[in-house]
């Protein structure tokens, strides 16, 4: 009998010369030395950035991920290591499936996560399928997160440096699309285990520093972006007390969010408060004292749901959670109301949850992604 050919680093039954990878280049360290690692083990490496917004407008900022120098970056990147390389424009689908829903969800009073819509709707759904159009065998990115194989197909593990670890913008991948992704920096111990692989490599990006906020708000200043995607949208009103009682004004409900405690514009008060609603119909922003953000129930909607046994299949649950990328997982136990929505229960309150963020499910005891989805509804 023959021998069976070796998977090769990417489990592909086939040399790396014969295996096509469309890689997602960022610009940034972490996706070039993923191109440049493939590129050195001999795969038939196809560089792509997306141009996600328009780089003359306001809303571009320097530094931020896919901005103008990003794409000059990325296609130096692949000049130097020699593969191909494509910039295509996806202003107009980005607009639609992230930054008008970004504005509308503050402007209902939540507390949106563009980057995740990014990666469902542009990256790993439009950018995917253009990589199968390349007659591409997958499509690898920087993202600090792990694909392995288990007894049932593919699984999505948490990063082996739980500082970098990006599952909790990532929950939302769905099994099809696990599949055709390979995720080649999940298991590094750090982060400058790859600046050194850029070093390596000769990638002038090697010491490039990391984009810290949300690629088309300048400075983190959501405001100014929401009232120039929606002018007109930042109506005053007042600021409120849980009691009732009336304790100032403030020039729009998206100037705030849950949980916030500096800037309320209310001094003079003998306790601390915090922001514990948003009432966008009544324009007011409702403050309160710090126990009012605790909460151990939350509803969650449009689930992607990445267990063995269906969602439906019992009755709870046992997981952990994190309900907020920040924090670490937290004991819960999820209750399915039907195949995309849930009621969690936290065996320990949570202060601040927001509807607009995501609530993320882990398997106890292991490093597994079991999905996710969001929470809806306020406290």
């Amino acid at each position: 009998m023959p021998l069976e050919t070796p998977l090769n680093s990417l489990g592909f039954a086939k040399a790396p010369a014969d295996t096509r990878v469309v890689v997602a280049m960022s610009g940034g360290v972490d996706s070039s030395v993923v191109a440049a690692q493939l590129a050195e083990e001999g795969y038939d490496v196809v560089g792509v950035t997306l141009q996600l917004y328009d780089h003359g407008a306001a809303l571009a900022k320097k530094g931020a991920c896919c901005a103008g120098i990003d794409i000059h970056d990325a296609r130096r990147v692949a000049e130097d290591m020699g593969f191909p390389h494509y910039v295509l424009d996806y202003e107009n689908i980005f607009k639609d499936a992230v930054i008008d829903e970004f504005a509308d969800s503050y402007l209902s009073g939540a507390t949106p996560v563009p980057c995740i819509r990014c990666n469902e709707r542009v990256k790993f759904k439009d950018l995917l399928e253009t990589a199968k159009d390349l007659e591409a065998d997958c499509m690898a990115t920087g993202h600090y997160i792990q694909r392995k194989m288990g007894a049932n197909g593919s699984e999505l593990h948490c990063a082996t440096d739980a500082n970098r670890d990006q599952s909790y913008f990532l929950f939302s991948t769905t099994p099809e699309q696990l599949d055709f992704l390979r995720f080649p920096l999940g298991h590094l111990p750090s982060k400058n285990a790859t600046r050194e692989l850029a070093s390596k490599y000769g990638l002038m990006v090697a010491d490039k520093p990391d984009s810290q906020d949300i690629c088309f708000v300048p400075n983190g200043n959501y405001a100014s972006v929401i009232e120039k995607l929606r002018p007109g949208a930042a109506e005053p009103g007042q600021i409120l007390h849980a009691d009732g009682r009336v304790l100032g004004d403030h020039n729009g409900v998206i100037h705030y969010t849950i949980g916030q405690r500096r800037g309320l514009g209310i001094g003079g008060l003998s306790e601390p408060l915090y922001v514990v609603k948003l009432d966008v119909d009544q324009k007011a922003v409702i403050v309160g004292p710090k126990d009012l953000l605790s909460t151990r129930t939350v509803p969650v909607r449009e689930i992607n749901w990445l267990g063995d046994e269906p969602f439906e299949s019992r009755d709870e649950w046992n997981v952990s959670v994190k309900v907020r990328s920040t924090r670490p997982p937290r004991e819960a136990v999820i209750r399915p109301l039907s195949a995309t929505t849930a009621e969690v229960e936290l065996i320990v309150a949570e202060e601040g949850i927001s509807p607009g963020q995501a609530c993320v499910f882990y398997e106890n005891d292991s490093s597994r992604i079991l999905g996710g989805g969001w929470i809806w509804r306020g406290y």
